[in-house]
């Protein structure tokens, strides 16, 4: 009798067992069922966020093939633009070498260019491709250019550190290599000692380069317009040369420089010793026609002979080298700011970007606004202000000092986000420890 029970509790009880189970199932799969759409639903996220990366990655990659492709046409268009006003005729034995962004006549006697003629494009303004010093031999002359052997030697030590014996010449560029800081291409070929003179520390890195500078700054108060320079040294045959050197190169005497602003019919020519100068650089300009005349080169020759005859004639040193203006400073040479710091002209180029920056710049205006916020205008003045540094009253408590008063004058640097107000690159900053003077 107990076993009878037993047998059938155990049945009752699988038979329960099954029916929970099945019920189980039924439920699990009713689950599933309204679980579907909402799996469904997620995984179609996830495929999107997929889909959407590789999409931006695409667009990516157009749009740096089509930069790429840009700063070609922007190169063949400097060739062009070169020989259509007209190159100086090669002397002979010299040889006409092109390259990305110049043209140069090279002379085989002496390993160095005879003359080298670029464009500065609007473009030089904000570009912010920084020094190379890839410093090479130009391959592309059968006759071979100068090398690094022909301004100093190196001995490599022991700590793989390299011990340098200089002959007491920089290797300076005839086309500067600042010209070309919008095309990463153009700037490494500025590099070519084909593009190299041999130049008095005191004069390439002071006065020499104190005009590329001041030229680079003509640009700046006339956009839109493209310059066309020619540069060259005077060269001859009884000049002292770098008997230490490889080559034995020339060391000349003086060098000469040729800026044509066709566009606003305006052109000037330089001619500077190559030594330390302490005379103003406008005493030093000369109409082109008198380089013309020391060098035996004829420079536009394309262009019709009246214009010529005015362009070339002209002295007119105040147009390229004016007075200081003391309201206004120009944007501090972006090829001489560290890597990541950026004059006002570039910092446009960030407005309304995540990323925070460093801007630089010379504080030409600061007021305290009648709601009490401080703005700083760096290089240019109100109305007329290109980068704003904007200080609000409730932060005015985290300076230790009055930054209108202060500041007024002092090249600085400060950190942050760039936005647009109102036209005006902006940034907003909190405390001084976002701003840093510059010595």
């Amino acid at each position: 009798m107990q076993q009878c029970v037993k047998e059938k509790w155990i049945k009752c009880y699988l038979a329960v067992s099954s029916l929970r189970m099945k019920n189980l199932k039924r439920i699990a799969f009713a689950i599933l069922i309204l679980l579907l759409p909402v799996l469904a639903f997620a995984q179609s996220i996830a495929d999107e966020i997929v889909n959407t990366q590789l999409q931006l990655h695409k667009i990516d990659s157009q749009r740096q093939s089509l930069l790429l492709r840009l700063e070609d046409f922007k190169l063949q268009k400097i060739r062009y633009d070169l020989e259509k006003i007209g190159l100086p005729q090669l002397e002979q034995g010299d040889i006409e070498v092109k390259h990305s962004a110049y043209i140069l006549g090279f002379v085989p006697k002496y390993k160095m260019a005879r003359w080298v003629a670029h464009i500065i494009i609007p473009d030089v303004l904000t570009g912010v491709v920084f020094r190379t010093n890839d410093f090479r031999e130009d391959s592309s002359i059968a006759t071979g250019s100068a090398v690094e052997a022909d301004y100093f030697v190196k001995e490599l030590l022991e700590d793989s550190t390299y011990k340098y014996d200089g002959f007491g010449f920089d290797r300076g560029h005839l086309a500067p290599s600042a010209d070309f800081r919008w095309s990463k291409k153009a700037l490494s070929e500025s590099y070519l000692y084909s593009n190299m003179s041999p130049q008095l520390a005191e004069f390439n890195r002071g006065s020499w380069g104190d005009l590329e500078d001041q030229i680079r700054g003509y640009m700046y108060r006339n956009p839109g317009t493209q310059l066309y320079m020619l540069t060259g040294p005077f060269m001859g045959d009884t000049l002292s040369k770098i008997e230490r050197g490889k080559h034995k190169l020339i060391i000349p005497k003086r060098f000469w420089k040729v800026a044509l602003d066709l566009k606003n019919k305006k052109a000037i020519g330089f001619i500077m010793p190559n030594t330390f100068i302490t005379k103003p650089k406008k005493s030093l300009a000369v109409p082109v026609n008198e380089i013309q005349k020391q060098t035996g080169l004829n420079f536009f020759s394309h262009l019709p002979e009246a214009e010529q005859e005015e362009l070339e004639s002209q002295l007119k040193p105040n147009d390229w080298l004016p007075e200081t203006n003391n309201a206004d400073a120009e944007p501090l040479d972006q090829e001489k700011l560290p890597q990541g710091y950026f004059n006002t002209l570039v910092a446009k180029e960030w407005t309304n970007r995540r990323d925070e920056i460093t801007v630089c710049g010379t504080v030409v205006g600061a007021r305290v606004s009648k709601k009490g916020n401080i703005l700083l205008n760096l290089d240019k003045q109100f109305p007329n202000q290109v980068f704003t540094v904007f200080i609000k009253k409730e932060n005015i408590v985290n300076f230790n000092y009055k930054p209108e008063a202060l500041l007024k004058g002092k090249i600085i640097c400060v950190k942050g986000r760039v936005i647009d107000l109102s036209g005006v690159a902006t940034m907003y900053i909190e405390n001084e420890n976002a701003i840093r003077i510059q010595d």
